[in-house]
């Protein structure tokens, strides 16, 4: 089915609603000297958290940036970046697809170096899971500092879970899920924070029911008239207002939102393209593959195809 949200919910919890990770991989790492690892596992997210000692993150793009013990980093959009005791330092270490660590040139090694830095990383190995309109709204790099919000693995429970019994997998799973949801709701409710219109926009007595209706009716044929009856007001009035706050008409929002969803819901096993259109509001398997082509530029067949290709 497709993704449903009470009309009561605030947007953090429908930004976050669905996050549910299936496969985690986690590498917890002791280093000590000169040390630097890069990553190319192609994660859609990943987490990086300093548990002992300061590490610098050097993104593919941007500056390097400092994290102390506590310090949580959500890297996104699965480009490669590096983890460092110094910027200047050179990786040694690759851990690639599946969180295989090896050698520069291939050979499978581990990052256990003995005392010093202890590093936890967390990767996300697969998009399902993660909403795509979650991923279009963060930075290539978020940083959630010790002091803005409780970072919810400790080393202890982290042991704890990561030991060879049964469940291990579903506890890595959900363990996963909570650090991101924790330091994802630190990041965007600190002070200053760089949000996006259509989040602020929920806020608005207005605007935020009919953002809100949308998002947990999205199969429903709304139309301005019909949208803007159930908010109290004209419909000129809904979409001044909408277009402004969001900075789109609501239909076109509404459009948006039914692909992000479709594009998510298509990376099921054994979706089919008329099975989804359904769910997220388009007449027919024709209807949704000339919009998604249109707007996406390329198919749905073509979208899950390369999804899947990226999985395996």
């Amino acid at each position: 089915m497709a993704p449903q949200t009470p009309t009561g919910a605030d947007p953090l919890t429908e930004l976050l609603n669905g996050v549910r990770t299936v496969g985690a991989v986690f590498n917890r790492s002791t280093l000590c000297g000169t040390w630097a690892v890069r990553f190319e596992d192609g994660s859609p997210l990943a987490l990086a958290v300093s548990l002992q000692g300061p590490v610098w993150v050097l993104p593919q793009e941007g500056e390097p940036v400092l994290l102390g013990p506590g310090d949580v980093a959500v890297l996104s959009g699965g480009t490669p970046y590096v983890i460092a005791d110094d910027p200047a330092t050179e990786p040694g270490v690759v851990i690639g697809p599946g969180g295989r660590c090896t050698t520069v040139d291939g050979q499978d090694t581990r990052t256990t170096q003995g005392g010093g830095t202890v590093l936890l990383n967390g990767l996300y190995t697969v998009d399902r899971g993660v909403p795509g309109q979650l991923l279009a709204t963060l930075p290539a790099l978020a940083v959630v500092r010790a002091g803005q919000g409780p970072c919810p693995v400790s080393a202890a429970a982290f042991e704890d879970v990561t030991r060879p019994e049964p469940g291990r997998q579903a506890m890595l799973d959900r363990m996963l899920d909570l650090m991101l949801i924790t330091a994802l709701r630190s990041w965007f409710t600190r002070p200053g924070a760089q949000i996006p219109a259509w989040y602020r926009a929920h806020g608005d007595p207005v605007v935020g029911p009919a953002l809100r209706l949308l998002t947990a009716d999205p199969a429903r044929p709304w139309t301005v008239e019909t949208l803007a009856a159930k908010t109290g007001v004209s419909r000129a009035a809904l979409a001044r207002r909408f277009t402004t706050l969001v900075g789109q008409p609501p239909m076109t929002y509404l459009r948006e939102h039914r692909l992000a969803l479709a594009a998510d819901l298509l990376r099921e096993p054994g979706a089919t393209v008329g099975a989804v259109a359904g769910k997220v509001g388009f007449s027919s398997a024709f209807a949704l593959s000339t919009t998604f082509k249109r707007v996406r530029g390329i198919s749905p067949s073509e979208h899950r195809t390369s999804e899947t290709r990226a999985r395996d």
